[in-house]
């Protein structure tokens, strides 16, 4: 489903026609993609997307004085690269962990739970939890103090497998680190496993007041819209297989 994936087959799929008796449908598949790809490539419309989940969840300016636990979702470390090179190697979202690891210092007494296996059906064996200790231990918190979550394999998973280690007690406040254009979604799913924990977003790609600026960068563009698209799709596939608390879920829970 990924838009750049789905453009360029349909572009095969339409330079194949225009050698067949359907060369008239060829054209008009190709006219489209033309005007597809320029829209793409002109309009904002992926950054918008992102934009607009990235400000879901607003950042917290105040957090209580006492804070049980903090979960930081995975999708940092790159496992598969992280084992070939013997050394962790961050593929992304690194304020995740920055994040995290400043309210541990914040919290001294707060438990911190990082939740993330291997999203990559062919390498199950590599686990990310496996490989970030040292850039906790590098950041200052210790990584005895951190209990390192390595079955998740995607949204839902880490909101059930870290329900059942922490175990929340009545009156407890957990925190939950993520990217905030995730956030959305995976609010949302740890609200119905149960857990209606706070939200505290991280790494930004946005600028809290959108600007449409208008320009031509087609593969630019693309990779915006992957990414919004991927969340969309996302938060509807959940809440259409009970996987979450609603369509687009808010900071006021409903």
């Amino acid at each position: 489903m990924a838009p750049g994936n789905l453009f360029f087959i349909l572009l095969i799929f339409s330079g194949f026609l225009l050698w067949t008796p359907w060369i008239r449908t060829g054209r008009a598949l190709a006219s489209i993609l033309v005007m597809v790809g320029l829209f793409v490539a002109i309009v904002p419309v992926g950054p918008w997307v992102i934009w607009h989940l990235e400000n879901r969840f607003p950042v917290n300016q105040s957090l209580p004085d006492r804070i049980a636990g903090i979960i930081v979702a995975g999708g940092i470390v790159d496992p598969v690269a992280s084992e070939a090179r013997g050394q962790p190697v961050i593929s992304g979202a690194v304020e995740r962990i920055t994040a995290a690891s400043k309210l541990a210092v914040q919290f001294p007494d707060a438990k911190v739970i990082f939740s993330g296996g291997s999203g990559d059906l062919f390498r199950q064996e590599l686990k990310e939890a496996d490989y970030v200790a040292p850039i906790f231990q590098q950041l200052g918190v210790s990584p005895e103090r951190i209990v390192f979550e390595n079955q998740a394999r995607n949204t839902v998973e880490n909101a059930e497998i870290t329900l059942r280690i922490a175990n929340p007690q009545p009156g407890e406040t957990w925190i939950l680190v993520t990217s905030a254009f995730h956030m959305p979604r995976a609010i949302g799913t740890f609200r119905k496993s149960g857990w209606n924990i706070i939200a505290y977003p991280t790494d930004f790609g946005s600028a809290p007041a959108f600007e449409w600026r208008y320009g031509f960068n087609l593969v630019g563009g693309m990779h915006k819209l992957n990414n919004a698209l991927h969340e969309i799709l996302g938060l509807i596939f959940y809440r259409l297989t009970g996987k979450t608390d609603a369509f687009y879920p808010s900071p006021e829970k409903t």
